[in-house]
């Protein structure tokens, strides 16, 4: 067993890495946002999921203003260190959408299908 340290990621140029929010106990990929080397090190110091927002530039502790939290379950790194998979319990919808998961838009023969209605 080694000690994890995030800067052994892989970020890309923006020193950013994709990570994947995936619900404990059933499996479903809720939703894929940005972390960088310091959303990382707060997600596991306070358990409380936080990703880096591209837009506004700043970090994002999910479910701060909404009340729709990601509490951490647990961190899994890619074999090529360049994509985490996050374990989380979801409180409310993780879509901004107010879905339980923003792939909520199936392709079917080539159409679109929503398989999600808003959970509000």
């Amino acid at each position: 067993m080694a000690k994890f340290d995030a800067a052994s990621l892989k970020y890309d140029a923006k020193g950013l890495i994709p990570a994947i929010a995936q619900q404990v106990g059933t499996g479903e990929v809720l939703m894929m946002a940005w972390m960088n080397r310091d959303a990382v090190d707060e997600t596991l110091r306070s358990g409380h999921v936080t990703y880096w927002s591209r837009s506004r530039q700043e970090f994002w502790k999910k479910g701060l203003t909404s009340g729709h939290v990601q509490k951490l379950v647990s961190m899994r790194v890619d074999c090529d260190r360049d994509c985490l998979l996050v374990t989380v319990d979801q409180t409310g919808p993780a879509c901004h959408t107010n879905r339980s998961s923003c792939f909520y838009i199936e392709v079917q023969d080539g159409e679109e299908v929503e398989v999600h209605a808003p959970l509000i």
